[in-house]
């Protein structure tokens, strides 16, 4: 297995918007007996309430969310830029029909807050959630943003505190 380093959430170097919004995460739930991850490039990293905290936005009809409702916690792994392919597979294909992690040759990992991420991620964030909420049409004050759900189907966002963060060496 490739060995990972424990850091302290302050010490991830990476810019955010660059890390989530270009690079892209996977979000990942469950058990390592049975999880479903997703590709994401919406969400935010911070400090909330005292906590390293970041936010993801699951909507209802991924799989996902089954997973992000019934768990406690979740993580975030983020890769090397070869794996770009991997993660367009994995935003664009079901978790309900396919294996993702088997089909992208992606090795799971028991996260030591129980959940799972993969081996092949240059850097794995283990959160806890602690608060959501469901996105509500009427509070967009830009209306531009409407576009973004020509179905009404609106995401949920998950708050996670990162209770730790390891780093591939």
């Amino acid at each position: 297995m490739k060995p990972f380093k424990e850091i302290k959430p302050i010490e991830i170097e990476d810019n955010p918007i660059q890390l989530i919004g270009q690079e892209w995460m996977l979000i990942t739930a469950g058990t390592p007996e049975h999880f479903n991850t997703m590709t994401a490039s919406w969400g935010s990293m911070g400090e909330l309430w005292f906590k390293p905290v970041c936010f993801c936005f699951v909507r209802p009809q991924r799989y996902t969310y089954e997973f992000m409702e019934k768990y406690d916690v979740f993580t975030l792994s983020f890769f090397d830029e070869k794996y770009k392919p991997q993660l367009n597979f994995c935003g664009s294909r079901s978790g309900r029909e396919t294996d993702k992690a088997q089909e992208c040759g992606f090795t799971p990992v028991k996260a030591e807050n129980g959940s799972v991420y993969f081996e092949e991620a240059r850097l794995v964030l283990e959160c806890s959630k602690l608060y959501f909420q469901d996105m509500e049409p009427a509070n967009f004050l830009d209306g531009s943003i409407m576009k973004n759900y020509p179905k009404n189907d609106f995401h949920r966002m998950y708050i996670g505190e990162i209770t730790r963060a390891v780093r591939a060496e």
